[in-house]
């Protein structure tokens, strides 16, 4: 795919336009509504969609399903990254009001870092073919560590990274929160805002799940134009995400399974990829395959995962009043 200067130029002052009009539209702080929420949700999906059927068009069919698969993935992935902003907001004792803020600051912040990861990725694989043995390897066993984690019992608590803990220790900040000013100057001193050092909490925590999201969508597609647009429509809708399904978050409870099984499968692809590289002869898995079973994963996990909820609230609705639970139908 040849991607012109002018091409990438054009993108990010889109890109960048239309977090303009978000930050304008709700430079007032309030607490978001479904409403608003779903409308802004829907908007960032519709303009996905225009820019995959853009690609159609304008290039190939082939780039477009690259790009749709990539979003998705992106997106579901970035679902998770939600548990871990909830995480932060309570952390941090974030005013509802100042939640939008923070989250669209910190989600450009993201973007911005996931951008050099990008560019190191593209750069790794143009020079080493190898690195696909690498990236496969790291997200089976980064399917196998969610796996485990769904199992597990423990609370998730949120830990500060090295990077915010620095910033925390030396910098002088307020205890307070002051509006959406990010700093303020008292007896002559400048001094930082809770409302920095939680944009950079969100900014910084989501690179860290880029870890995995990078790689996952390099073995989707190698095009770094794709992925970084696959990246940005998958990050800018997800604040409205936050809101829209903060509720269902937690009835959500095979996501990581589903996840896993997504991450795993990348896995082998990208392992598959580097061994008909080698002049190994193993299955080339396309992407209408792809796409087709991250929708159909997604799918299922998000039925068996409501069916679950469901069957333990009325367990637990029982268990309350004392009456026998509703049968309901095993999946």
């Amino acid at each position: 795919m040849d991607v012109s200067l002018t091409t990438w130029l054009v993108t990010i002052v889109v890109l960048l336009a239309l977090v303009g009009v978000d930050l304008v539209v709700n430079r007032k702080p309030h607490e978001v509504t479904l409403k608003e929420a779903s409308l802004w949700g829907i908007a960032w999906v519709m303009l996905a969609v225009l820019f995959g059927v853009g690609l159609w068009l304008f290039s190939d069919a082939q780039y477009a399903g690259e790009f749709f698969a990539g979003f998705i993935t992106e997106k579901s992935l970035s679902v998770d990254n939600l548990f871990v902003f909830v995480l932060i907001m309570g952390k941090f004792a974030v005013p509802t009001q100042y939640q939008q803020r923070v989250l669209l600051i910190g989600i450009v912040l993201a973007l911005v870092l996931r951008g050099v990861f990008i560019g190191l990725g593209a750069a790794a694989v143009a020079a080493f073919s190898w690195v696909f043995f690498i990236f496969g390897a790291f997200l089976i066993w980064t399917a196998w560590k969610l796996v485990k984690e769904a199992q597990s019992d423990e609370e998730e608590e949120f830990e500060e990274n090295a990077l915010l803990r620095w910033v925390e220790k030396v910098t002088p900040t307020t205890k307070d929160y002051r509006g959406t000013k990010l700093l303020v100057k008292e007896g002559g001193k400048r001094l930082v805002t809770p409302m920095l050092i939680v944009m950079i909490a969100v900014g910084t925590t989501d690179v860290l799940f880029a870890l995995d999201s990078i790689p996952a969508i390099f073995g989707l597609t190698q095009e770094p134009y794709i992925v970084f647009t696959a990246n940005a429509f998958a990050l800018m809708g997800l604040r409205q995400l936050y809101f829209l399904i903060g509720g269902l978050l937690k009835k959500l409870v095979y996501l990581s399974y589903g996840l896993s099984v997504i991450l795993g499968f990348i896995g082998v692809k990208l392992v598959f990829e580097a061994l008909h590289g080698q002049g190994v002869h193993v299955p080339e898995i396309g992407i209408p395959v792809s796409l087709g079973f991250i929708v159909v994963t997604l799918a299922v996990t998000t039925v068996l995962s409501l069916r679950k909820s469901k069957r333990d609230a009325e367990a637990e609705k029982a268990a309350e009043t004392g009456s026998e639970p509703e049968e309901i139908a095993a999946p």
